[in-house]
């Protein structure tokens, strides 16, 4: 299989060659981890084992088979040590733990080996120790120091979910006069010169312990507002992401009892943390209403893909994904470096969700070393086709809806062998609808309690049998441009003019855009084999977690901080549950 990866380091030059064929190993986070460039095979009987305690290596048994040609890749590569066949796992000692490579690690530490008395714990609880306090309540109203009202209530009130029935008023993105089809590529930037040789200072400081340089560093009093159209029309589609994270959150705990989510391996405990989750939301929402002005758009009506708690879960868990990335795409482009600081604090926040929401479905929390930025008009069309409709009036994006990708054998989050995922084991067919939670008892991991087997909820999870690997087969279809999304199914979906027919399958993931052939089988159907490219030569696999694919009809060198030049040439676009 033959694919072309891309993987940017901050400032070191392009290196254009093959690279060597590392043993195929496992490591901590379930994700068969394969040679870059080279295919394995389909793992049918969970050869794959859980960890042990034992450092994981090649299985013997051919289970993993071995490459017969290594694929030619094209990346910008960071330097480091030397690749690694294998990855240490941590192995228990009296002082503590140790792992593999790392020597001279011991030291006295306490010895865990003390028996606990468990006849001596706490029985009654109750107010056995005072401290020092005064009665202290935050300002309100117009008391000095009172917050900023919230823009509305921390509990929505009643709103309508399903699909959109009535006739659109609008057609169509927002837009004005158009200077061309796509954004001309350009040299380096000729200011961007800045090499430090020798680890001193190269200008004189403006005060003490403040290096010359930075954006927003020279005492201006700072502005919290968007400063052009591009900062406006992004932040208006995050606060379009909060809002429906704000509610679906909500809806949620409304729609499920606690009954259900104790069926689910979920305590009340985990309830009032979704609900905390909502509340946050209305801070972000508040917040981003604020630096828009009061053309921000209210909260809308929606369609939800879900029907059992396990689903719940997974859509929030892939909601929650595309919204970060989403953030993380567009924010070091924005004018207004102040609007970019808050945005940043907020997002933050919203990475704990997604990570807290996989630990809930039973996946490893966080299997990638670095978090993926899309572009606004992917983030957009995978969020517009779950709004319902807005209210009359309600400020329009400009961003691109493309076609929906739908990966056929998307791995089943809920089965023990996600290679018995058969065809379109989603709810519906939208990109981030779930995968579905009703399949028979003996093929569910949800209530399994075996090591490597299970999905209930837990800090991590670690899966014998992976969700994916590299050299598995993909196979999509996609829907033609054309289709009415959105609120009151006022956008269409829309290609390029300039894209040509789809021969690319795009992974963006972690810092990378990978790309493999696309073999078509029909006019809007065909199949990939899942790529094997690393970040760095013996690290982790770039192909994890929840990530992005998009048809192409070119393989043109692209990096983190310019994806969206890819728009111009995307077909179809989706969301895969690789790990």
């Amino acid at each position: 299989m033959k694919f072309k990866s891309f993987i940017t380091s901050a400032l070191l030059a392009a290196v254009c060659n093959a690279v060597p064929a590392p043993v195929v190993t496992q490591i901590s986070d379930g994700q068969i981890q394969a040679p870059t460039g080279n295919v394995v095979t389909q793992i049918p009987d969970g050869q794959i084992q859980a960890p042990t305690g034992e450092v994981v290596t090649q299985i013997s048994d051919g289970q993993i088979q071995a490459p017969t040609s290594v694929a030619s890749s094209k990346a910008s590569v960071a330097t480091g040590g030397a690749a690694q066949g294998i990855y240490a796992s941590q192995a228990s000692s009296e002082y503590g733990s140790q792992v593999g490579f790392y020597t001279g690690a011991d030291a006295p530490y306490k010895s865990n080996d003390a028996s606990i008395n468990l006849s001596e714990l706490a029985t009654s609880f109750g107010l056995n120790s005072a401290v020092n306090a005064i009665h202290t309540a935050a300002p309100t109203g117009t008391e000095s120091g009172a917050a900023a009202p919230l823009r509305s209530s921390l509990v929505t009130g009643s709103t309508t979910h399903g699909p959109f029935s009535g006739v659109p008023t609008t057609i169509g993105a927002v837009t004005t006069v158009t200077l061309g089809l796509t954004v001309p590529t350009l040299p380096l930037n000729p200011t961007a010169t800045y090499y430090n040789t020798d680890g001193k200072l190269t200008k004189p400081e403006p005060a003490p312990y403040t290096p010359a340089g930075g954006l927003g560093t020279n005492g201006s009093l700072p502005r919290y507002m968007v400063e052009s159209d591009f900062d406006y029309e992004s932040i208006t589609l995050g606060l379009y992401q909060e809002w429906i994270e704000l509610d679906t959150f909500n809806n949620g705990l409304a729609t499920f009892t606690e009954e259900d989510f104790a069926a689910a391996g979920l305590s009340n405990e985990d309830r009032e943390l979704i609900r905390f989750m909502a509340q946050q939301e209305e801070g972000h929402a508040t917040l981003l209403t604020n630096m828009l002005g009061h053309t921000a758009p209210p909260q809308c009506t929606y369609n939800y893909p879900y029907t059992t708690v396990r689903e719940f879960l997974d859509f929030n868990q892939k909601l929650t994904r595309f919204g970060e990335s989403g953030v993380w795409g567009f924010i070091n482009h924005l004018d207004s470096r102040e609007v970019g600081q808050l945005l940043a604090q907020s997002i933050a926040t919203e990475a704990r969700q997604q990570m807290a929401f996989r630990q809930m479905s039973g996946l490893f929390p966080m299997p990638v070393y670095f978090e993926t930025g899309i572009p606004q008009s992917w983030s957009w069309t995978f969020l517009a086709p779950y709004i319902s409709s807005c209210p009359a009036n309600t400020t329009r994006l400009a961003w691109q809806n493309f076609p929906a990708l739908h990966i056929v054998n998307q791995p089943n989050i809920n089965r023990w062998s996600a290679n018995d995922t058969g065809a379109n084991e989603v709810t519906g067919e939208r990109a981030a609808d779930p995968s579905i939670s009703t399949i028979p008892v003996e093929e569910s991991c949800e209530n399994l309690n075996v090591t490597g087997y299970s999905c209930g909820p837990a800090i991590s999870r670690n899966r014998s049998e992976p969700l994916s690997f590299a050299g598995k087969q993909v196979n999509f279809t996609w829907d033609a441009p054309g289709l009415a999304v959105g609120p009151n199914n006022s956008y269409t979906t829309s290609v390029n003019p300039v894209a040509g027919e789809p021969m690319f399958v795009a992974w963006a993931a972690q810092l990378n855009l990978t790309y493999t052939p696309l073999i078509k089988t029909s006019p809007n159907s065909g199949y990939t084999y899942q790529p094997a490219a690393q970040n760095y030569q013996g690290g982790e696999g770039i192909v994890n977690g929840t990530m992005f694919v998009a048809l192409t009809d070119t393989d043109m060198f692209l990096t983190p901080f310019n994806l969206s030049m890819i728009n111009p040439h995307v077909i179809a676009l989706g969301l895969y549950q690789a790990g």
